[in-house]
């Protein structure tokens, strides 16, 4: 398998993590986001993928697209362990948390849209920084809820095993943290972090262990 990635892109780091709680072995294709106009954006690279964004993953002959579809086909492709383990229940829950992250959180606050505000609308480096801190805090203040208040979750968001939830919350909270956003308001999300950042599918998944980490 072939992973297109980006050190720092959070889609492209879940991917990471994935692959490696599966013990999968890929090849990291780094595509570099700003270098020369954003290498994502020259024309090797949308042959790949026409939408102009990472991460992307070759399995033989299949491109494949979008993190979290990437995630559940190497989950149904890969069984175990399993990312999206129990019930039909536990799973809307995991999914649940998850596309918090994925789909409300992550968004509105990714690289192209931070570029936008600068470059388009004329927002300051502090006023694009103040953007950022405000979504991202209020959609963990809802991912703590969801996590604090369900005794379903355990060490890890849901139970004491590893799922696509912690897939996603591991890589946002890496770029909270660069955005120097307050974290102390979100216990159960730094105990789970610190649990999974101890463990070395995660470690090796980190931007700073990838080829193209600056």
């Amino acid at each position: 398998m072939k992973l297109y990635t980006y050190f720092r892109s959070s889609a492209a780091y879940r991917v990471r993590i994935a692959l490696n709680l599966k013990g999968l072995s890929y090849d990291a294709i780094p595509v570099h986001l700003t270098r020369t106009g954003g290498e994502h954006r020259q024309e090797g690279y949308t042959a790949i993928n026409p939408a102009a964004l990472v991460p992307a993953l070759v399995d033989e002959t299949r491109v494949l697209t979008q993190s979290m579809a990437i995630i559940e086909y190497l989950d149904e492709t890969h069984p175990e362990p399993a990312l999206l383990p129990g019930s039909a229940l536990d799973r809307a829950r995991i999914r649940a948390i998850a596309q918090a992250i994925a789909c409300d959180i992550h968004p509105i606050n990714n690289l192209r849209v931070l570029q936008y505000l600068g470059r388009e609308l004329g927002a300051s480096e502090e006023q694009k920084n103040a953007w950022y801190r405000h979504w991202v805090e209020l959609g963990l203040q809802a991912v703590e809820a969801m996590l604090a208040d369900d005794a379903r979750t355990g060490a890890f968001c849901h139970g004491d095993t590893p799922t696509l939830a912690d897939c996603c919350l591991v890589p946002q909270v890496f770029n909270a943290r660069r955005f120097n956003c307050r974290m102390e308001a979100f216990p159960t999300i730094n105990r789970i972090v610190d649990r999974c950042e101890a463990m070395e599918p995660f470690r090796l998944a980190a931007p700073s262990n990838q080829a193209d980490a600056e």
